[in-house]
């Protein structure tokens, strides 16, 4: 198996799509019933599937850029300037004039399950700047969420003509958004209820070859939580599974996005699938035993560290 250690060269990681600013409150339990909710604890920070995955390549030893967008007013710039404090290229994001930024307020209970409350200006997605390949130049691979389908779109494209990485969070949108985006790309990792919208069936192993025959460019990978994950080996010509890490779960928030961040660095270092899924499952397992959405996402030692222990996570 391909060492899970990055070799000596950076990889550098283009990441498009949401950044937000979300409002976090920790609760007992998420509330079934209208009523007043008292929080024990809360917490704002800039994040975003693209922005937390970004984060998790910084962290784990790479370089990330983000191409989002963001209104021309206060919570703009505090994304912007939150983000590139993290370690995050900025500097291809957009200020959109007129334009209000996105923000999300989410309550995450006891048990680390979340409930999210997201706004997003169309507005700030409107124009959408040209990709040519020679706009990659400087990446080593490209990963898209489906928050700008147009600009993703662009960016999939591109990459695939410059022979480089396009990985597709998979994540839940309208399904007509989804396939457009999973056409163009070479690898796609879904979320199990992305794919069941796509698949129509409950079994996150059964969902992958209906998958792959729907997509057959691409690498398919169905991420189920703490089932693990499900992927289509070319080699085998049958579906391949990686057991989740075994964690006390505080805060599931970003956890999804972190393993998305944590692959796209693995695979532009020459890992293996089966490890590359290994890291990622490790990386996002990590962030799950700490709250603050992306903040959890680990440094490589402690990936190293999970996987080294088999899977044992010892708290600080």
């Amino acid at each position: 198996m391909t060492s899970l250690n990055a070799d000596s060269r950076q990889r550098h990681v283009l990441c498009v799509g949401a950044a937000v600013l979300d409002t976090l409150f920790r609760v007992r339990a998420i509330p079934q019933t209208p009523g007043k909710v008292l929080p024990h604890e809360m917490l704002q920070i800039a994040e975003g599937m693209a922005s937390s995955a970004a984060y998790a390549i910084v962290r784990l030893g790479g370089m990330a850029s983000l191409w989002g967008a963001v209104g021309d007013d206060p919570t703009g710039q505090q994304i912007l300037t939150e983000l590139e404090q993290a370690g995050i290229d900025v500097s291809g994001s957009a200020r959109v004039a007129g334009a209000r930024s996105a923000v999300s307020t989410i309550l995450i209970d006891d048990d680390g399950e979340r409930l999210i409350i997201p706004f997003y200006d169309p507005r700030l997605h409107e124009d959408v700047r040209e990709v040519t390949p020679d706009d990659l130049a400087a990446f080593d691979a490209v990963m898209v969420d489906v928050r700008w389908p147009a600009l993703a779109m662009k960016v999939l494209k591109a990459a695939r003509a410059a022979g480089k990485p396009a990985i597709l969070d998979g994540d839940v949108a309208p399904p007509h958004i989804i396939d457009m985006l999973a056409k163009h790309a070479s690898h796609i990792i879904f979320s199990e209820p992305a794919a069941r919208s796509l698949s129509q069936i409950g079994d996150p192993a059964g969902m992958v070859p209906l998958l792959k025959k729907q997509y057959p460019q691409a690498l398919i990978v169905v991420t189920a939580g703490e089932r693990g994950s499900y992927w289509w080996n070319e080699e085998t010509a049958d579906v391949a599974h990686v057991p989740a890490f075994r964690v006390k779960t505080v805060d599931t928030l970003a956890a999804g996005d972190i393993f998305h961040g944590a692959y796209a660095l693995a695979i532009t270092e020459g890992l293996t699938t089966d490890a590359a899924i290994r890291m990622a499952s490790a990386a996002a397992a990590l962030k799950c035993s700490i709250f603050g959405g992306r903040l959890g996402a680990p440094e490589r030692a402690e990936v190293l560290a999970l996987i080294r222990n088999g899977g044992c996570h010892q708290p600080a």
